[in-house]
């Protein structure tokens, strides 16, 4: 079979949706006789017939209708496909609605989002700060951030940027233990975040190699990261925090980390949006400005 011009598509769509040569013709802009002559060529070009023309109306084929219902699909993704090369170049504008979980949406998501309308003055942001996953649809979110570990779903999500979790302590408690594996951890007192699956079971590995698992015995239980950071620098006891919280205090050493050479399972940040063909632009530039720098919010505009 010899190459389809895919003009011709569009003529006989024209055709088989009025139901008239003239009629397709008022609507491509173009005269009767080259809508025929191509709707004809296409026939040849297939080797069948696609339109069966009466004294009233133009009907297509069982070809025909199939050849239509193709046709359909292939235009809406051409339609689609112009639409979202016109919304990269379109300025984010309207409301941004995201949610984001209370650790991370504080410390790294809030900054992006201050940069963000500075960059984007048309466009304003409602962030939604809670451990408990939302309904993107139902409540009407553009957009979920979400740290950790993503169980399966219907949303689209893409993987932004990577943390560390680390074991901590304050300086004061660490001068009274000694801890060389994991197993030397296990009865000191643990602050355990409740919003994890096995808050108090972790595994360790070392350089990759020789796992440990051990399970921990907590002394402090509350299910807020940011409550955890505030009872570890209390002295309440040690406790595994993701790296974008713990990184600045253990920097100017009001926190040290227990069992450096030890590392734990690492986790994702990641956009997740409701199913879609394309995003808006304000949900896109968002998305571009976290994933460029989503740990380092001073290099935002540069």
């Amino acid at each position: 079979m010899q190459a389809i011009r895919l003009n011709r598509l569009a003529y006989f769509s024209a055709v088989a949706e009025t139901g008239s040569f003239t009629k397709a013709a008022d609507r491509l802009g173009i005269t009767k006789a080259v809508v025929s002559q191509q709707v004809s060529r296409l026939e040849a070009e297939l080797g069948t017939s696609l339109l069966v023309r009466t004294t009233r109306r133009v009907e297509p084929t069982e070809a025909g209708r199939l050849l239509h219902a193709r046709c359909v699909l292939i235009f809406s993704e051409v339609e689609e496909a112009v639409g979202e090369i016109a919304q990269t170049n379109a300025e984010p504008t309207g409301t941004l609605r995201i949610t984001a979980p209370n650790d991370y949406g504080a410390s790294t998501i809030a900054p992006v989002i201050a940069a963000f309308t500075r960059m984007y003055p048309a466009c304003n942001v409602e962030l939604q700060l809670s451990d408990t996953k939302v309904d993107l649809i139902a409540d009407h979110f553009d957009l979920s951030i979400r740290v950790g570990w993503l169980d399966d779903s219907s949303y689209h999500a893409r993987r932004i940027g990577t943390f560390r979790q680390l074991l901590v302590a304050s300086p004061d408690l660490t001068r009274a233990w000694t801890a060389d594996v994991p197993e030397d951890v296990t009865g000191l007192p643990f602050i355990a975040n409740a919003s994890l699956k096995e808050p108090l079971v972790w595994r360790f590995a070392k350089d990759d190699f020789d796992p440990r698992t051990v399970r921990l015995r907590q002394n402090i239980l509350t299910n807020s990261t940011p409550a955890a950071l505030a009872a570890v620098l209390a002295g309440g006891g040690m406790s595994v925090l993701p790296d974008f919280l713990a990184a600045a205090h253990l920097e100017a050493n009001r926190l040290v980390q227990l069992l450096p050479a030890w590392s734990l399972p690492a986790g994702g940040v990641y956009a997740v949006y409701p199913a879609a063909r394309f995003r808006p632009p304000k949900v896109t530039a968002f998305v571009a400005m976290l994933s460029r720098h989503p740990g380092d919010q001073t290099k935002l505009e540069k």
